[in-house]
């Protein structure tokens, strides 16, 4: 059944006073999410990344060091843009629930790592775990 004018005055009232008070759950509900925003943004820094690349060799074979110079920038700021877009995109379902599912030896709360039978830090200091190590290395000859 279709709605009268009226309802749909009213509906659209309702949509600009929410996109109003409310911006980030009104895009969610008109289906253009913030991950695929973060994901348009690291794809256009890949490009900008790129044309960082190119202007960096052209400075290098012209041996304009200026150029090459603003080339480095540039791919600095496109990296930084990059990375800052993929790690939003990805830790936003990880605040939502964190998981605690456990996969062949390793959790993902762990990052990955497999689980050694030792709590993170209780074998001391990074340092003691190299030497501990080197000292592993080299009573076994290599």
């Amino acid at each position: 059944m279709p709605l009268s004018e009226e309802e749909l005055r009213l509906l659209e009232q309702m949509e600009r006073a929410l996109s109003e008070e409310d911006p980030k759950f009104a895009s969610t509900l008109r289906g253009t999410s913030l991950r695929h925003a973060a994901r348009r943004r690291a794809v256009i820094a890949g490009v900008i990344f790129v044309l960082g690349i190119v202007v960096l060799m052209t400075g290098a074979i012209t041996e304009m060091i200026v150029v090459g110079v603003i080339g480095f920038v540039v791919m600095l700021a496109a990296a930084m843009v990059g990375l800052t877009a993929l790690r939003g995109q990805n830790a936003a379902p990880a605040a939502q629930a964190p998981r605690t599912t456990r996969h062949e030896g390793f959790s993902i709360l762990d990052g990955g790592r497999a689980s050694r039978g030792r709590k993170r830090g209780s074998d001391g200091s990074f340092m003691e775990r190299m030497e501990e190590r080197w000292r592993k290395r080299r009573d076994q000859g290599f």
